[in-house]
């Protein structure tokens, strides 16, 4: 995979015109875009596919969290979005994450498409031990134990990945393998802000650690000169990979 193809730039902006601005300046740096909830529900779900019409591949970042017929549904929208990736919450439980699963799977053999890559969202990055414990009502198990779990729940239903704090990719390489997907969000650049994120690392720490994809927004959408600021992350993922 080369280093761009491991980037996912966050189109954390409100209108359709923005969002289609950033693809298609960044489009030959990035290898794929996510549209969150702000954008989704902002424009709807056509700017999947005019995204895709500008060359990028589309990660739907929407984290379903809801009873399995629900989830499952939703799933076969995504699929026919064709979009490359879309989450679900692992929190959700066994039998959500294996019907969509197998929703996805069917839906896209039907239409002779690709298979979305499916992705379970774990413990989010904004969260820390506190949280954990006095929010979520997690008081057993550290954040890393929490994860870990989760992601072997998700990968045992049939999900294939999953979005993880940077700080937990080699518990879950170690307990998934190496052909489970991670995407980790909570990425800053050396040089960059943390901004509302606890749990984070470099771009090259995520690499090296075992990361797949690694989601940025504001080092990138926030620079002067976006071009620069993606340039300067891939020559560090390219120097990571060596």
């Amino acid at each position: 995979m080369q280093a761009k193809d491991r980037i996912i730039l966050a189109l954390d902006v409100d209108t359709r015109r923005q969002a289609l601005d950033l693809v298609q300046e960044l489009a030959p740096y990035v290898g794929v875009f996510k549209v969150g909830m702000q954008l989704f529900n902002s424009t709807g779900p056509d700017i999947v596919g005019e995204i895709n019409d500008y060359g990028g591949e589309v990660f739907v970042d929407l984290k379903f969290h809801d009873i399995p017929n629900t989830v499952a549904s939703a799933g076969k929208v995504m699929t026919r979005l064709n979009c490359r990736m879309f989450n679900c919450h692992a929190a959700g439980g066994r039998a959500m994450m294996t019907e969509l699963s197998l929703a996805v799977e069917q839906e896209a053999a039907r239409r002779g498409i690709a298979v979305p890559l499916t992705l379970a969202v774990t413990v989010l990055t904004s969260m820390a031990q506190n949280e954990l414990e006095n929010d979520m009502l997690i008081s057993n198990w550290s954040v890393e134990e929490v994860v870990v779990k989760w992601a072997l729940a998700a990968k045992q239903c049939g999900i294939g990945g999953v979005v993880c704090s940077p700080r937990e990719i080699a518990a879950i390489r170690a307990a998934c393998g190496n052909d489970f997907k991670i995407v980790t969000p909570g990425i800053r650049p050396a040089w960059s802000k943390a901004n509302d994120q606890k749990r984070i690392t470099t771009p090259a720490q995520a690499i090296k650690l075992g990361a797949d994809y690694i989601v940025i927004g504001r080092p990138i959408t926030a620079a002067a000169n976006k071009i620069q600021a993606v340039q300067k992350i891939i020559e560090e993922l390219e120097a990571a990979s060596c």
